[in-house]
């Protein structure tokens, strides 16, 4: 009955080393990873391994796990203008590795990749950029400053084995001085065109004074020539014109009260 005991047992610890053994010869890699092997006799394999469940030698070989998706990060820069102004601009990347280059980002970079090359490299192709042009210049050439780094950043990126998906200026500031200047600017310019509508306010009265006066002119002269050929009757006309008128106005009243030729305002009452 012992013997069965210790061959049960003996069974029992071979079937446990053998689930040790197997389970650390296993390992997975996840959707949107892959991983790269490190083998302690022959360094870092140039293969890369897809997504599944995959076997390694234990205590030989290592999976190194990469996430292979993009992933964003914002980087802000402090730069000067082409004429000499601080510029804060924050820039936010979507990136992720190239798949055939893990062996050499891991070799080179390390997991922590994006935190040695991304900052460095946007500094310096931020900075190369915003010194070809005017403060001015970045906020009515914004478009063409984020192409202009999109193209450059890109192509900086590939060498390290990056992609850049999206590349964006989320935010644009300048330092007070500046900003102070731009203010009074504007200010400048609505005093001036505050100035400048007056002024053509100023013309316009004066050329309808002129029209009107021009005006009052032609009637005067007109009325001469009226009196000179047709004498008093002309003037006869505009009397009678203006007694119909006064009279229809009259007619409309109900304050009006209308008495006989000769008869006096009150009444004559008995005596």
């Amino acid at each position: 009955m012992a013997r069965i005991f210790n061959t049960i047992g003996k069974i029992g610890l071979a079937l446990a080393v053998t689930g040790g053994v197997v389970q650390s010869a296993l390992y997975n890699v996840d959707g949107g990873q892959r991983a790269v092997i490190f083998d302690r006799l022959r360094g870092v394999q140039d293969e890369v391994v897809g997504e599944g469940t995959h076997f390694l030698i234990p205590w030989i070989q290592r999976p190194i796990i990469f996430d292979i998706r993009s992933k964003p990060r914002n980087i802000p820069v402090i730069t000067g203008s082409k004429d000499l102004q601080n510029v804060n601009i924050t820039l936010r990347i979507l990136f992720r590795p190239q798949v055939p280059a893990l062996p050499k980002i891991y070799t080179n970079l390390g997991i922590d990749y994006d935190e040695r090359v991304l900052p460095s490299i946007t500094t310096e192709v931020l900075k190369a950029v915003v010194a070809q042009f005017d403060a001015s210049d970045l906020i009515t050439q914004r478009e063409l400053v984020s192409t202009k780094v999109s193209e450059e950043l890109s192509e900086r990126a590939l060498q390290f084995g990056l992609i850049l998906d999206d590349i964006s200026l989320t935010h644009l500031t300048f330092g007070r001085e500046f900003t102070e200047a731009v203010e009074l600017k504007q200010v400048a310019q609505q005093e001036a065109e505050r100035a400048r509508y007056i002024v053509e306010k100023a013309e316009q009265q004066k050329k309808a004074a002129v029209i009107s006066a021009e005006g009052d002119s032609l009637a005067a002269e007109m009325l001469a020539q009226a009196f000179g050929k047709a004498g008093e009757g002309l003037v006869e006309l505009r009397k009678l014109e203006a007694a119909e008128d006064i009279a229809y106005q009259l007619s409309k009243s109900r304050n009006i009260v209308y008495l006989p030729q000769g008869q006096q305002t009150l009444l004559s009452l008995p005596q």
